[in-house]
């Protein structure tokens, strides 16, 4: 079941998900406003909808015009809908002029409220936060406390978490917010407090949907984990400060600030110097920034393209920064298929000169911090590129680690970064072995990585930490020859980042 539910997470975006269950929910609650089981007008909720999508809409637009930078037409849909599931459906005037605010400054706050080109609050909170505080018109977060709902909120939620791999997160938040609320409780008072908790509140919707919203959101585990703590002492609803209480939108905006603080700043906008193929279907892009990118080799960014026409898989994903943080360039490691997504058609379309937009980095697969610690590199395809990155890194450093790269290809054409390789091997005695499934040379090993190379190559594989970097199906499966051969989990790191490239 959970091999299913990945492979069919694997064909979807982040963003694209998270806007499949926003319109579920939606299309949900307009159903049940027929036979009532939703306290609202279907009719208003299909207004409120039309109003906040339009208004973020053209919002995005204006802004994206002006400010030069790509229109994000997934995270605009997105945030119109939460801003509709969350809104008091109306259709007065009154309420029009409070949904209009609340879509304007979502979207504008995007722009306004940016440090680096990169914003700082979470759109939705802050819409719904303004329109509470200036016009009296808070946010009511009608889809938490509708148990009709709470199953396809519960479902729905579960598959994000899967997909961004956020459980830590979630958790987190639930677990403090939950402990919150029970030490500012009465104790007779525990078993209401805890079914209204977690039946009748947002806190469900609010963490999956809000809490995960990746810009916002530290990208490094430890910081990500604070981040929830913060936010889940602040969602209880008897945290105050004399007068003042929090709300699940102050809680998140505060969070957000606290996440700015700790996490990668800014933005890049990357010129494109040239092109270099790298192997059959696979290219660099090699990219030149006005400021230096600093990273640590192995780790990601988003790169986003302004797309005249996207496809059902947007105009953002996220790659593996390719060159090491030694290199003055900015390196994109792709492979191309016969039916790539607008993406990577744009991508391969693009000339000398041109602009792509790069932010969020983050990415836990780098290299541990005590050099004496073996490693094996086991690398399928394109996933060769983060261990292009760390090996350039100790090339160029000249520092000497105890590694062994096992190589995994379907032909000859398809090995990249042969010369870094070659230099690594030269340099520093790393040394790369080539598993190729179709035409195997004298020294490679014929088929694809398996249990009998690794013993081959690494007798002390028990001692070593082994990275995976590839197609999710050959992660997945040789993360389990490795457990099944008896290397600790605690060893075995995976290069895993959201998105379907």
């Amino acid at each position: 079941m959970i091999k299913a539910v990945d492979r069919l997470l694997d064909h979807l975006t982040m963003y694209r998900l998270v806007l499949y269950y926003l319109m579920a929910l939606l299309g949900a609650a307009f159903a049940f406003g027929f036979v009532k089981l939703v306290p609202h007008d279907p009719l208003a909720l299909v207004y409120t909808t039309a109003l906040t999508v339009s208004v973020c809409w053209v919002t995005n637009k204006a802004f994206a015009l002006v400010f030069e930078v790509p229109a994000n037409n997934e995270s605009v849909y997105i945030t119109a809908l939460i801003l509709a599931l969350i809104l008091d459906p109306v259709t007065d005037l009154n309420g029009i002029a409070a949904v209009a605010f609340a879509s304007v400054w979502a979207i504008s706050s995007k722009f306004i409220f940016a440090v680096g080109r990169k914003h700082l609050f979470n759109p939705a909170a802050l819409g719904v936060a303004l329109s509470a505080l200036l016009l009296d018109k808070p946010a009511i977060w009608w889809v938490g406390g509708n148990p009709w709902l709470l199953p396809l909120v519960v479902v729905g939620g579960i598959l994000v978490v899967r997909k961004l791999r956020r459980l830590d997160l979630v958790a987190t938040f639930v677990a403090v917010a939950v402990a919150t609320i029970l030490a500012t409780t009465e104790p007779a008072q525990y078993g209401n407090a805890l079914k209204e908790t977690l039946s009748s509140s947002p806190m469900l919707f609010f963490a999956f949907v809000m809490l995960t919203e990746p810009l916002t959101a530290p990208t490094q585990r430890w910081p990500r984990v604070a981040f929830a703590g913060v936010v889940g002492l602040l969602f209880a609803p008897n945290i105050h400060v004399g007068s003042f209480y929090f709300t699940p939108e102050l809680a998140l905006l505060v969070g957000n600030l606290f996440a700015h603080a700790v996490s990668p700043k800014g933005r890049f906008v990357l010129t494109l110097e040239r092109i270099e193929q790298t192997a059959v279907d696979s290219y660099d892009f090699i990219f030149r920034s006005q400021r230096r990118l600093a990273f640590q080799a192995g780790q990601y960014l988003e790169w986003t393209l302004g797309l005249d026409r996207s496809d059902n898989r947007g105009n953002r994903r996220y790659f593996t920064v390719a060159s090491s943080p030694t290199e003055q360039s900015v390196r994109l490691g792709v492979k191309f298929y016969p039916q790539s997504s607008a993406f990577k058609r744009a991508l391969g379309a693009m000339k000398p000169g041109a602009t792509i937009h790069a932010s969020q980095l983050a990415g836990d697969f780098t290299l541990p911090s005590d050099p004496k610690t073996k490693i094996a590199f086991l690398a399928g395809g394109i996933g060769i590129t983060p261990f292009r990155s760390m090996l350039q890194y100790l090339v160029d450093r000249k520092e000497v680690r105890p590694v062994v790269v096992l190589y995994g290809t379907e032909g000859q054409g398809d090995i990249a970064y042969r010369d870094v390789l070659g230099l690594a091997r030269r340099e520093l005695g790393i040394r790369t072995f080539h598993a190729v499934a179709k035409g195997a040379e004298h020294g490679q090993y014929p088929g694809y990585i398996d249990a009998r190379l690794v013993r081959l190559t690494m007798p002390d594989y028990l001692e070593r930490t082994f990275y995976i970097s590839g197609p999710q199906a050959m992660v997945k499966a040789l993360r389990r020859k490795l457990l099944a051969m008896g290397v600790r989990r605690s060893r075995i790191k995976v290069d895993y980042f959201p998105g379907f490239a």
